[in-house]
């Protein structure tokens, strides 16, 4: 009696679940991001330690509520930034319902709203620094003047370069003829680097204004 072999079924190959490039290196690049600011709060500290009656008096002209409202300002627009995310993900790029359906809106719309927010953000610290260069404290006054304008100054174009991130994301979504995959990581990879610009505003914000 004969038994007949069944050769064994090949087992069918794992899907590779392949990382997104483009994820990979704004997260690489975030981190070298992180290393520069860093050694900016190196240098604030160190010229802090070497003139703490200089820090002590100079600190006395900042205008912490004025700070802590843009404060709130910037750290609320990375909540409207992750709502448009949430968007793009459903491949939504407009609003399907009415303006103030805020349910119904897409990643324009909410996009739009963090990119005014982040504007906001940017006018107000500018009105900052002329409130305080009228009361004696520039760039080249002295070493206060120099950390904090160097470390807010770099922070600021850093936010510029997002504001500018926003409006390309939002006319991409205009200008493409279906909005896929492609302009959703697109949103994504733009909403990492405001996240992170929003932290680092919070790090900023404690050490200058509150640990003086």
């Amino acid at each position: 009696m004969t038994s007949a072999t069944q050769a064994p079924s090949a087992a069918p190959h794992p899907a590779l679940n392949r990382p997104n490039m483009v994820s990979v290196g704004t997260v690489v690049w975030l981190s070298s991001e992180l290393m520069f600011f860093a050694g900016l709060f190196a240098m604030y500290f160190t010229l802090r330690s070497t003139s703490g009656e200089l820090w002590a008096m100079e600190t006395e002209k900042l205008n912490v509520p004025f700070a802590l409202v843009n404060t709130v300002i910037l750290v609320s627009s990375s909540f409207s930034c992750q709502f448009g995310v949430f968007a793009a993900e459903r491949l939504q790029p407009r609003r399907t319902g009415g303006l103030f359906q805020l349910s119904r809106w897409g990643m324009v719309e909410w996009f739009l709203l963090t990119f005014v927010m982040g504007a906001i953000f940017v006018s107000v610290q500018a009105y900052e620094y002329a409130e305080l260069v009228a009361e004696g404290v520039a760039l080249s006054s002295n070493a206060f003047g120099s950390a904090f304008y160097i470390t807010t100054g770099f922070h600021g174009i850093h936010v510029v370069g997002g504001l500018v991130a926003f409006l390309l994301i939002i006319g991409r979504a205009f200008i493409a003829r279906q909005f896929g995959h492609f302009e959703a990581t697109s949103a994504i990879v733009t909403s990492y680097y405001w996240h992170f610009v929003d932290v680092v505003w919070i790090g900023l914000f404690i050490i200058i204004y509150f640990l003086q």
